[in-house]
């Protein structure tokens, strides 16, 4: 199966968020860390879909999906 990027982030937590919200939706998707591995400091998280769910994936995370800094 083929995965495309749909998200990335810093926050782990929002990545679980999506990854999670996409799941609801019947969306399977897979969190990729690509934080350096020994100190974990630079990098990001990304969400992965498979190529035949990234439009209704985006889609998603653009309308359905917010974060607030409160």
């Amino acid at each position: 199966m083929d995965w495309q990027k749909i998200f990335e982030d810093n926050s782990p937590v929002r990545a679980e968020i999506v990854k999670g919200v996409l799941g609801d939706n019947d969306i399977p998707a897979v969190i990729v860390n690509k934080k350096e591995s020994v100190y974990q400091i630079h990098g990001h998280y990304e969400v992965m879909v498979p190529v035949n769910d990234v439009l209704r994936a985006i889609n998603i995370v653009k309308n359905e999906i917010s974060f607030s800094n409160a």
